[in-house]
Parts: structure tokens; sequence; C-alpha cells
């Protein structure tokens, strides 16, 4: 075992809760550690919309680097920002318990207004996220809304809320939660179905360094390391990522996986779901086998359109 463990993160309040999280697990294990803070190439840019950058692993390459200049020996991240093909020479050490999978909606206004409003087709909203998967299923929902783009870690995005004329923004609510920053005037998006592994923290490692991998594995968590495989193998076999409104959400309850995907339109106005549920010994594939059903039943349709949007 490595004397100290050097932990890279994002210099996000949220990313370094994150990591700092995983020290405080690694020190319960008797695992010294230190964190070091690395910028990566989406924080830079708070402007462009994330479909707009084009590439998948935006959050992660810079550290990914790291780890391979061997600046670092692990890499702490959202999940759901993880690249479903890792780079060469690194690979997934832990899966840490998932918290919340939900989208949340912070808006303005008074709580029975908004919940009023939401009920039904209501007047035009002018609704923030940078999200494609999020704005899809918003538009599918209210099609008479106006999707403004936000940008920026989780500070950024609620004090430009406060400064814009817009009428709610969507966020993750494991994000807020997890640095105590989740509004009173917020509500849970209980119809909108999250991105895969949405509420995980991952952590990574170079695929030759054993004793990194097996202090990281300590902090393992099985039944979120099934869920999340089998979305984000729903996730690959769609060949999705930033810029393809694809959701999943696979739950064990009881010993019984419950999975649920879809794959919207970029203008929310086509959607097509999937749905199985089995015994958690039998979901080695279900992920690629969902993909598969999603797509022989009007999906290919819908996600040829996107790809053609994008050429």
């Amino acid at each position: 075992m490595k004397q100290r463990l050097k932990i890279g993160t994002r210099e996000s309040q949220l990313a370094i809760w994150q990591a700092s999280l995983v020290q405080t697990h690694l020190s319960k294990n008797g695992i010294e550690s230190e964190l070091i803070f690395i910028k990566s190439e989406g924080d830079k840019d708070l402007v462009t919309p994330l479909y707009e950058i084009g590439v998948q692993g935006i959050f992660t390459r810079t550290l990914d680097a790291a780890l391979l200049n061997n600046k670092v020996d692990l890499a702490v991240h959202s999940m759901k920002d993880v690249p479903t093909l890792p780079a060469a020479g690194i690979t997934l050490a832990a899966v840490l318990k998932r918290a919340s999978f939900k989208d949340i909606l912070v808006f303005k206004g008074e709580r029975n207004q908004i919940e009023s409003a939401l009920s039904f087709q209501h007047s035009a909203f002018r609704i923030a996220t940078s999200s494609i998967r999020r704005k899809a299923q918003w538009l599918h929902r209210y099609p008479n809304d106006t999707i403004e783009n936000l940008r920026g870690n989780v500070n950024t995005r609620l004090k430009k809320l406060k400064e814009h004329n817009w009428n709610g923004a969507i966020f993750a609510a494991a994000g807020l939660e997890r640095i105590d920053l989740r509004p009173e005037n917020s509500i849970d998006l209980d119809w909108m179905l999250p991105a895969p592994a949405q509420g995980a923290i991952t952590v990574s490692c170079r695929q030759n360094d054993e004793a990194s991998f097996e202090a990281a594995h300590l902090l393992n968590d099985k039944a979120t390391q099934i869920c999340t495989k089998i979305e984000r193998d729903f996730l690959r076999t769609l060949m999705g990522g930033c810029s393809t409104p694809i959701s999943a959400l696979a739950q064990i309850k009881n010993g019984t996986v419950y999975f649920t995907g879809n794959i919207l339109s970029l203008d929310g106005k086509q959607k097509v779901s999937v749905e199985i549920s089995g015994d958690q010994s039998e979901v080695a594939d279900w992920g690629v086998k969902a993909a598969n059903d999603l797509l022989n039943n009007g999906g290919a349709e819908i996600a040829n359109s996107i790809r053609n949007a994008a050429n």
C-alpha cells in the first residue's frame, strides 16, 4: 500500500466535497491521502452549452491526463460526467452509494403558484438549463415554454437564476443537497427521468495501479455499481452523450431490479421509452437489451434524426 494517496479533483465546491468524502472514507480504512486540485476544460468555458462543446468527458479528461501522468493516484467524479468508455489505461475502481437521483426545479414565486401552474399547460415559462436531456423532457411535458442556456457550477447557476428574468432552473438534487445549497423554493421533478448514473460518485485509477485500486475499491457499493452499470450500458449502446437526450434509471427493491429508460427528440416532441424488471441475478446485459428493445420500437428513428442534425 502506498503511504499517501493523491486524490485529483476539480476546484468547484461540489467537486471538492465529493473528493473530501472519498478522503474521509479512505481515512476510516486507515489510508492516508491528500487532495490535488486540477482545473478542467469544462470549468474554464462557462458560456458554450455542453452539447455544443461536442465532446464527452469534458469534465474528466484533464483528471484522466493527471492520472496517466502519475500526478495523482485517484480521480473523483460525478459518475454521470464520466464517458461510458474510459480512457485507455484508466479503470473505475469504486462507485460510492448513490444519493438522490432526482432533478429538481428551483423556482421564483410562491410554491403553491408554481405547483398549480405546473399541474396543467400553463402560459409560457422561461426555464434555464444547459442539459438537452432536461430540455427535451421539459418541452415534451410543457411544449409552450422557452428553455434558456445556463452553465457554470451550482453556485454560479444559482446566482444567475437570481439575476435573470427566468421562472426557474433545473438542477440535480444531489449536487445541491450535498453542499447544503438546495433552496426552500424548489420541488422534486418526480416525472423527469435522470441522466444515467445521476447521483453517484465514482473513483478512477490507473489500470496497472493495484494498490490504488484496492484502496478505492473498499468504498464500492455493490447495489449502486449494478444499477449504474445497467444505465451506462444502456447509454453506451445507444451511442449517447451530452448531445443526446437519453435518460435511464435502475433501482433494486427486495432483490428485484426495475429499469426505465427513454430517448427523446431534441425538441421534445417525440419520445420512446422502455421498461424491464427481473431478478437481480439476471441483469448482466440488461442495459444492452433495453437499448436494443428501444431502438427496435421507434428509438432508432429518433437517434438517427439527432445524428443527422449534428452532421
